[in-house]
C-alpha cells in the first residue's frame, strides 16, 4: 500500500528494495524555501540496522501489511518478553530488541498494540500514559515557587522524572510514555 512519506509514524513498518524497515522517529521539515522533506530513521527488522532516509513529503514510500492486535504482557525471561493475545490465548515471545527502551513500562498484565510480520513481533506500541509510584525525591526548597519548579523523582521501575515540589514518596502519578514527562496525580 503506497502512502505519502509525510504521514509515516513510529511504529509503521515501510518495504524499502524487498527489506522490510520499522519507523523509529519521523519529522517533517518545511524550510522556507525549497521542498518540505521527512527525515525518517528506521531499524531494518531482519538484521537490526538502524538506516535513516529523507523524503519529499508528497513521496510515495510502500507501507507494509502488517498485523496489529493488542497483547497483555505476562514475563520476562531469557527467550524475551512474553505477550498473550486476550481474545485467543495465543502467546508471542518478543526479542529485546524490538522492546527496546519501553521495557520499564511494562507491568504484568499491561496492554500494548504490537505489530507482526509473518508471526514474528517487529514492532511495540505502549499506551500513551502509564501510571507508576514515586520511591524516592528531592526534598523542597524552600522559597521554591511553585508554577515553574519541579524536581527529580526516582519512579519505582528507575525511569527518573520531572514532578510537582508537592508529589512525594509514595505517590503514584500519570507520566507520558514519549517524552517521560509528570501528567498528573494518578486518581486511583
Amino acid at each position: 500500500m503506497k502512502v505519502i512519506a509525510s504521514s509515516l509514524r513510529k511504529g509503521n513498518v515501510v518495504e524499502l528494495e524487498g527489506r522490510l524497515y520499522v519507523v523509529l522517529t519521523a519529522s517533517n521539515f518545511h524550510p522556507g524555501k525549497g521542498t518540505p522533506t521527512t527525515q525518517i530513521d528506521m531499524r531494518r527488522i531482519s538484521d537490526g540496522v538502524k538506516v535513516s532516509e529523507r523524503w519529499r513529503t508528497t513521496e510515495q514510500v510502500e507501507k507494509a501489511t502488517v498485523d496489529e492486535r493488542e497483547y497483555d504482557f505476562l514475563y520476562e525471561d531469557g527467550e524475551g518478553f512474553h505477550f498473550m493475545e486476550p481474545v485467543s490465548y495465543d502467546q508471542i515471545a518478543v526479542s529485546a530488541d524490538v522492546v527496546g527502551d519501553g521495557k520499564v513500562y511494562l507491568g504484568e498484565g499491561m496492554r500494548v498494540f504490537l505489530k507482526t510480520y509473518e508471526g514474528v513481533a517487529i514492532a511495540i506500541e505502549f499506551p500513551q500514559k502509564v501510571t507508576v509510584e514515586i520511591i524516592e525525591t528531592e526534598p523542597v526548597v524552600k522559597g521554591q515557587t511553585a508554577s515553574s519548579s519541579y524536581k527529580p523523582a526516582t519512579c519505582t521501575n528507575g525511569l527518573r522524572v520531572m514532578v510537582p515540589p508537592h508529589i512525594g514518596a509514595g505517590t503514584r502519578i500519570v507520566i507520558n510514555t514519549e517524552d517521560n514527562s509528570y501528567v498528573e496525580r494518578a486518581k486511583d
